[in-house]
């Protein structure tokens, strides 16, 4: 019997299967909340985090552009005009610490998972103090965790060119998914990709889709494993601070605990060995928020000092803080209540999580001066990390776009080589000496500050 069908249309599958990991911790949200926190992460029947088909293709179909896009993954004009979609995106399916992706019922899935880190935001004005209302906090999933999903594309065999597309810009290096990703979430690396290509119009290769279960947990013969090749960011800038604690520093959590009145906020991350998969211990944890805040304030007195804005100036010359300064709007983003217009900011944040430093207990008084004794009720004491001689490295990516205007990318520059002499501290107790980092600032490579 011929081994060839005749075969009408689409004749083509294209199949992929990829293992992701979150690089920074993930926050897709469920829409929920809950007594503990405001924002839940979305949840499979197990309980488990899971990412949406829908939030993986959303993603894809924006990095592409909406009229490169449509041609495959469908539109809706007219009431005669449109065509569904030729891409298909599974969820993403949580893998077990032996690397096993658990689809459907699983009661004893992993255990790691029952309870999620809980982030808490606070947002600080340009006068050092919280803003109204700006005090919220969001469940998160942890760095290291990997997911496991499959694109398919129904097309012709010329079609590749577009399922090839949309795989790259998941191997992207600007790849992020979920929110706060602005805000050092959502950063995701490909660890392991398996393509196959079948041509339906053959018997044997009809037979081997026909047996393909959509189930992710079970194996399929069809595989063919590739390079997992990272693609790097064309339109964007790679700055990289790599900075070293003076002594002590404090990313505060919000809570005291049985010692002192504040304490470090610290993070639990997955890493993997040989394939398995272990929780570590609460690691050091410098939230990218915290990184750009200081930032975002310190961009807004350099772009006013280069446009000649000075306090007690008055009309062109007023300088203009937080979102209402323009380096601010072209770098961060900003939101308009009144217009009801967001822009999304063109700086990429990653929070880092790594290795175990020794915490300090310093306790602290405020002193009469008149008496010298000690003031009543102005008694604390707050448990600081210990970093010196430990390096750290941050990586910043900023959109071409944002760097065209130049007093805009001096007016970061300036801040960024500020971190790094040690005159723009981070986190919290900066009055009181925490937080001052010495480093390098690189740019694409190249040196700017050392």
């Amino acid at each position: 019997m011929s081994d060839i069908i005749n075969f009408s249309g689409y004749s083509h599958r294209f199949l992929a299967r990829l293992v992701t990991e979150a690089k920074t911790p993930l926050s897709v949200g469920s829409g929920e909340k809950n007594i503990l926190t405001d924002a839940l992460v979305a949840t499979d029947v197990n309980g488990l985090p899971y990412i949406p088909g829908t939030a993986i293709a959303g993603i894809v179909r924006h990095m592409i552009g909406e009229e490169s896009a449509k041609s495959f993954f469908g539109f809706q004009g007219g009431s005669n005009e449109g065509h569904g979609s030729e891409i298909i995106f599974t969820e993403a399916r949580i893998l077990n610490s032996k690397g096993e992706v658990v689809d459907g019922m699983n009661l004893d899935a992993i255990k790691y998972y029952d309870e999620l880190p809980i982030r808490q935001h606070v947002r600080i004005n340009e006068k050092g103090v919280t803003d109204k209302a700006g005090k919220f906090d969001e469940q998160v999933v942890f760095a290291g965790t990997r997911f496991c999903f499959e694109l398919e594309m129904v097309a012709k065999d010329e079609d590749i060119t577009n399922f090839n597309l949309a795989l790259d810009q998941i191997k992207n290096s600007i790849f992020r998914i979920g929110s706060g990703t602005r805000c050092g979430f959502g950063e995701i690396q490909v660890v392991d990709l398996q393509k196959r290509r079948l041509d339906l119009k053959k018997q044997s290769e009809l037979e081997l889709y026909l047996n393909k279960s959509s189930e992710l947990s079970m194996d399929w013969s069809g595989w063919e494993k590739h390079d997992v090749d990272s693609k790097g960011a064309e339109d964007w800038v790679k700055y990289e601070l790599r900075l070293t604690p003076e002594n002590f520093f404090l990313f505060g959590s919000g809570f005291g605990d049985d010692e002192v009145d504040m304490t470090p906020v610290k993070e639990k991350k997955v890493v993997w060995k040989d394939g398995k998969g272990e929780l570590t211990e609460e690691l050091v944890l410098i939230p990218a928020t915290s990184v750009k805040g200081a930032l975002a304030h310190r961009v807004a007195f350099y772009y006013n000092k280069l446009n000649d804005r000075f306090v007690g100036c008055t009309g062109t010359k007023e300088p203009k803080v937080g979102n209402d300064n323009e380096a601010v709007q072209a770098l961060f983003g900003y939101e308009n209540q009144s217009e009801r217009k967001q822009v999304r900011g063109n700086l990429l944040f990653s929070d880092v999580i790594e290795c175990k430093l020794n915490d300090k207990i310093l306790n602290h008084v405020a002193i009469d001066r008149f008496t010298g004794g000690a003031i009543d009720g102005a008694l604390f004491s707050e448990k600081t990390t210990y970093g010196e001689g430990h390096n750290f490295t941050f990586t910043i990516l900023a959109k071409n776009d944002a760097l065209k205007e130049e007093e805009v990318m001096l007016a970061l520059e300036n801040a960024l080589t500020d971190i790094c002499k040690g005159m723009l501290p981070l986190g919290g107790g900066v009055n009181r000496g925490n937080g001052v980092f010495n480093g390098s600032l690189t740019k694409d490579g190249v040196v700017i500050y050392e």
